[in-house]
């Protein structure tokens, strides 16, 4: 599997999150990337995360949100997390992945409960970073359409096709 840097960034384009992912493969739902146990996810000059669990991200194509899902070991009982984004941009040689983080994201916990996080920074962000209209309207619409498809346990976001990817990291 080779590696692709997955680049986060914010509106203001200032680095939101960086890491190594191991590209898993396509599918009908995008490009999927993986990551072990120890991985480490940085936020340039701010924060380090290291993963305590596998995990998978999907880059879906052309879509407003990238999605990931999280196997067994992590410190925090999240289970799918969809962060809403400008739709992915890849380098020319596919080793770089880039998108703008929009706030807005969906999770479903462990134990089943989903919810919309982070609705104040986008608020926040929409004023701070003078969103243009467009934008807010598709992350909106975005999260809205997330929102409806992890609570009907609709692909993607359903365990019988993420898992599968899951259980290619190692």
């Amino acid at each position: 599997m080779d590696e692709v840097l997955l680049r986060f960034t914010k509106w203001d384009g200032r680095g939101h999150w960086l890491a190594p992912l191991a590209r898993l493969g396509n599918d009908e739902h995008g490009m999927w990337l993986g990551a072990v146990a120890g991985t480490v996810f940085t936020r340039p000059d701010v924060v380090a995360y290291e993963a305590t669990g596998p995990l998978v991200m999907l880059v879906p194509q052309g879509q407003a949100w990238v999605a990931t899902f999280y196997g067994d070991g992590h410190r925090h009982d999240t289970r799918v997390y969809v962060d809403m984004a400008t739709p992915a941009v890849w380098s020319a040689s596919g080793a770089e992945v880039t998108m703008v983080d929009l706030d807005l994201d969906v999770v479903r916990t462990r134990g089943g409960r989903v919810y919309v996080d982070d609705e104040d920074e986008f608020a926040e962000h929409q004023v701070r970073f003078a969103y243009p209209r467009e934008v807010v309207r598709m992350a909106e619409s975005s999260r809205d359409e997330v929102l409806s498809a992890v609570r009907a346990e609709q692909a993607p976001f359903v365990p019988a096709v993420w898992e599968p990817w899951l259980g290619r990291v190692s």
